[in-house]
């Protein structure tokens, strides 16, 4: 599957604001962010196949 640059910086974005919910529950910042963003973007990419 191929990936625009549109549509990462679209998950990009969507990671964020899912990220940024997950940190105020979690009620502290979230150190290890990038393997969270990494794992979200990968499920959405796994949805959509």
């Amino acid at each position: 599957m191929k990936l625009t640059q549109e549509e990462l910086a679209e998950l990009l974005r969507q990671a964020e604001r899912a990220h940024g919910e997950y940190e105020r529950e979690l009620g502290t910042r979230d150190e290890d962010w990038p393997t969270w963003y990494a794992g979200w973007i990968l499920d959405r990419l796994a949805e959509r196949d």
